[in-house]
């Protein structure tokens, strides 16, 4: 498996979650095409931090891009930016400013492992051993 992560991106989980959320299980390819066409502010950062994971599986592993698929995309809470808004009478309500930690995670397809078993026949062939694929 491959990751990258962004911190601190400066926009709330919850609307950077929903663009996230179009492109987990995806071929890479096929997610950064979704992404070119998705009119959210959050598409950007999530397909740079796609494009920085294939960079990572390239480089670093020596793995094709073609045959990857996005196995994990996490959106998480960052630091929240506390600020104050002035209201009536000298009040002043609080400004919570979201930020968010994005985390990708890539991996190749696994084939399944099929199991051998052994069975004994009866009768005439009682000696010999036949496999069976599960």
């Amino acid at each position: 498996m491959v990751k990258a992560i962004l911190r601190n991106y400066r926009q709330s989980p919850r609307k950077v979650r929903l663009v996230a959320d179009l492109v987990r299980g995806k071929k890479v390819d096929r997610a950064l095409t979704v992404l070119d066409f998705l009119t959210k502010k959050a598409s950007e950062p999530v397909r740079n931090v796609i494009k920085l994971a294939v960079a990572n599986a390239r480089h670093n592993f020596h793995l094709d891009p073609d045959k990857l698929f996005i196995k994990e995309i996490r959106v998480d809470d960052g630091v929240t930016l506390m600020r104050r808004m002035p209201r009536a009478r000298g009040s002043a309500y609080p400004i919570r400013k979201r930020t968010s930690h994005i985390e990708v995670l890539l991996a190749t397809p696994e084939r399944p492992k099929l199991e051998v078993k052994t069975r004994e026949v009866e009768g005439d062939e009682a000696e010999e051993k036949h496999e069976v694929r599960a």
